[in-house]
């Protein structure tokens, strides 16, 4: 009998949001924009102590609002964390500028300080710095923002910080996302929280963000008729969802809570195993451990990170491996990457050997300690494998 599926990162909806959607359609405020995408971005702006937020139609659209308010445009180049999902960096080619990728710092996982001080060194010697650079918040985890900020001001080049996985993250006491110039989060349906659809874009730039609503929803000119100067887009999330997302973010905290629980359980269960490090947590930061991942050195366990993947699929459990680095993708073969020292580029070394575990906040203990049980099954299994080896061997 095949058990019932165990999936990576489901909605959990808090209960609420047909209350909000109630509203919504008793007010026909149904189309984009309303009261409740005007209470979303306050509330959000509230939550993470910025200025100010824009509800978009999703993460991207922030990313790519955020390079349009820069003034990237063909020809620049723009730096951007390599180890992240491809969009983080689709939005450059949109504005027909040139990516331009970082390795990982070992420890956060994040982009790597050493290697963007190599690059900024070697692109201010060429005489052609970036104009912006695409710092991503991975899997909840921080990346080392004092240190990245430090450089980027040194060169005077603005930040967005991709926060799209770290929404109720802390870093040295402030939330993640309120670093650079603008943030994003992402309400995807597998985030912390979501909207089914959507993202938001934040600053405590006040004019940015007014020109920001002007670019999203059309670009459309103060006149009585329809007139438009510039391209704009159309960005702007829908009332409704935003409905979602002002039901959702009231259990933001819950929802840190027993992402955190969920990785506690995993590393009290799993640590001892041999050759399993798990992804590790900077000094005086909170992660909303929106995934736990971890990696495995197949010289210490005895089995490659895909081994324990195919294991884990075959139980109907879904696990991932962390993402591809942006440079090995075809996509961006041309571009330029700069690796965190001379010892190899740690992104590569993440992708071979890193695992995401199933980590939703509706996960429960049974189905918790389904994966865990799986997993461990397969370590012993490859135990006994090692001793009937070697007693082989000596019998011999």
């Amino acid at each position: 009998m095949t058990q019932s599926r165990i999936y990576l990162s489901p909605p959990h909806m808090s209960g609420n949001e047909l209350q909000y959607i109630k509203s919504a359609f008793e007010s026909n405020w149904i189309a984009p924009l309303g009261p409740n995408v005007d209470a979303f971005e306050k509330e959000i702006a509230e939550k993470t102590g910025a200025k100010g937020a824009v509800a978009v139609s999703s993460g991207t659209a922030a990313i790519h609002l955020a390079l349009s308010l820069l003034g990237v445009t063909e020809g620049d180049t723009v730096f951007c964390s390599t180890l992240t999902f491809v969009a983080s960096a689709n939005p450059i080619l949109y504005q027909g500028a040139n990516p331009v990728f970082i390795d990982s710092d070992p420890e956060s996982w994040n982009m790597s300080p050493n290697a963007l001080e190599k690059a900024l060194r070697v692109s201010a010697f060429e005489g052609k710095l970036p104009k912006a650079v695409i710092v991503v918040d991975l899997y909840g985890q921080s990346a080392r923002m004092n240190e990245i900020v430090y450089l980027c001001n040194e060169y005077g080049i603005p930040i967005i910080e991709d926060a799209a996985e770290s929404l109720g993250s802390l870093y040295k006491g402030k939330a993640s996302g309120t670093f650079g110039d603008y943030g994003i989060y992402s309400f995807n349906g597998n985030k912390i929280i979501t909207t089914s659809g959507g993202g938001m874009l934040i600053s405590n730039n006040m004019k940015a963000l007014v020109r920001a609503k002007y670019l999203a929803t059309q670009a459309k000119d103060p006149a009585p008729h329809y007139q438009h100067s510039v391209a704009g887009f159309n960005y702007r999330m829908s009332n409704l969802l935003a409905g979602v997302g002002r039901s959702q973010l009231k259990v933001l905290d819950d929802r840190v809570r027993l992402r955190r629980k969920v990785f506690n359980m995993y590393f009290q269960a799993l640590s001892d195993l041999p050759g399993v490090k798990f992804m590790k947590e900077l000094e005086d930061t909170q992660s909303n451990r929106w995934l736990t991942t971890l990696t495995i050195d197949d010289r210490k366990a005895g089995i490659t990170a895909k081994q324990i993947l195919d294991a884990l699929n075959k139980q109907n459990i879904e696990a991932r491996p962390v993402w591809k680095p942006l440079h090995l993708q075809p996509l961006f073969k041309r571009a330029k990457y700069f690796m965190h020292d001379e010892g190899g580029s740690v992104s590569d070394k993440l992708f071979e050997t890193g695992i995401c575990l199933p980590s939703g906040s509706s996960l429960t203990e049974v189905e918790q300690h389904r994966v865990i049980r799986c997993i461990r099954n397969i370590f012993d299994s490859t135990i006994r494998k090692r001793v009937e080896m070697k007693l082989q061997e000596y019998e011999v």
